[in-house]
């Protein structure tokens, strides 16, 4: 409960299972290039945490893996990553940004639910992104070009 900071050695390429859950006071992390997964609820409840990068090389990300993360501001998902797992950023009511790539086909059920100050645009015409109904209930604006 007291770790602050987390820096991932080169070398590692997945991050687990719950791995950081619960760890609320840390507030960065420094994830390198080689990782390709991030573990479901990797992060849940790490509510110290401000802001992500993910690295370029990251494809899947798992159900939950930034859930209640409530201090989360921003985060960048690099291209490659294909879906954005139900529950993924559930309760991250700080969440104001977040860079979706191209490559994101498909967004799960209440993947966002609960990001009250999130304000996104997303053009399903060209981006082809299959939107679970309730991905963004609760969000404080999130609109559809069709």
């Amino acid at each position: 409960s007291s770790l602050t900071s987390i820096n991932i050695p080169k070398g590692v390429t997945s991050i687990g299972e719950r791995a950081f859950s619960g760890c609320i006071s840390l507030t960065s992390i420094n994830i390198p290039e080689g990782v390709t997964s991030i573990g479901v609820e990797a992060f849940k409840g790490c509510i110290s945490l401000t802001s992500i990068n993910i690295p370029k090389g990251v494809t899947s990300i798992g159900y939950a893996a930034f859930r209640e993360c409530s201090s989360l501001t921003s985060i960048n998902i690099p291209d490659g990553v294909t879906s954005i797992k139900e529950w993924t950023f559930l309760g991250c009511g700080s969440l104001t940004s977040i860079n979706i790539p191209k490559s994101v086909t498909s967004i799960g059920e209440e993947a966002f639910w609960g990001c009250l100050n999130l304000e996104m645009i997303i053009d399903n015409s060209k981006d082809n992104v299959k939107v679970e109904e309730s991905a963004f209930k609760g969000c404080k604006s999130v609109r559809f070009l069709k």
